[in-house]
């Protein structure tokens, strides 16, 4: 019996140990990439901005309730999901400041400093948006999406989305995006936290016709922690252009200062 028992006590802790160092059996599982999902966001992002290089100005209304409206304006080179070029071009007191995205990368440089200093994309830019807001093109290079469930908004059909980081570094966590079933237009987007806490929501409207096809020209955030507190993202001018990629480099930047 004791034999016995010491058998089975082996038994279990080896069954433990096996259990504790094997990192399939405890690791933390990854999202499957959902191929409809993927689908989905691809053709939503490709109405939001196009896949080509190109530029458009953004005018960023935000507002406080009690204070003055805070009105800035930028231009933005981007190419592809992982090159973007952010030129600030009001207030006048400001013009000059260039930020840069390589990759997950982000830097401002300033007109009277020697060195970049290195920003993230979550840091809030202006009012309710990130720096991540303007310096990323795309979701479907930053998230993992599956399909949640579909809605009705306004009469029409929409597919929910849930877009899951790839890592630490994108702007937000977790993404909930509404996009209709037959256009494949965005609706409006959710954004949480790494604590799953709603930070804002977004939408999309006003589409009109730039770079080739119909887009939204407005984006309206609202901050869902300070009830009254907006921006609203008016894009103009966008059109395709032939970006060198040399544009994109710490170098070259000094030269659009």
């Amino acid at each position: 019996m004791f034999i016995t028992s010491l058998i089975r006590a082996g038994f279990l802790a080896s069954l433990i140990a096996l259990t504790l160092s094997s990192p399939s059996l405890y690791a933390e599982p990854q999202p499957a990439d959902d191929s409809l999902a993927r689908s989905i966001l691809e053709k939503s992002d490709e109405i939001r901005f196009p896949s080509k290089a190109f530029q458009v100005d953004v005018d960023i209304a935000s507002n406080t309730p009690g204070q003055a409206v805070e009105k800035r304006k930028y231009r933005i080179l981007s190419k592809g999901n992982d090159n973007t070029v952010v030129m600030i071009l009001e207030p006048a007191s400001e013009r000059g400041q260039i930020m840069l995205m390589k990759g997950h990368d982000l830097w401002v440089f300033m007109p009277n400093v020697s060195q970049p200093i290195r920003l993230g994309l979550a840091q809030r830019l202006t009012g309710q948006v990130a720096n991540g807001d303007l310096a990323r093109a795309n979701f479907a290079g930053d998230y993992t999406p599956r399909l949640l469930r579909t809605d009705k908004l306004d009469g029409d059909d929409y597919y929910v989305l849930e877009l899951l980081a790839v890592d630490r570094s994108v702007t937000y966590h977790r993404v909930l995006l509404w996009v209709n079933k037959t256009s494949y237009r965005p609706r409006k987007a959710e954004f949480y936290s790494l604590s799953n806490r709603l930070l804002k929501t977004s939408t999309y409207d006003h589409f009109e016709t730039m770079a080739e096809r119909q887009r939204p020209t407005q984006m309206r955030i609202q901050d869902a922690l300070k009830i009254g507190d907006t921006s609203v993202l008016e894009y103009s001018n966008m059109k395709l252009r032939d970006i060198p990629d040399k544009v994109f480099s710490k170098d070259y930047l000094k030269k659009l200062q």
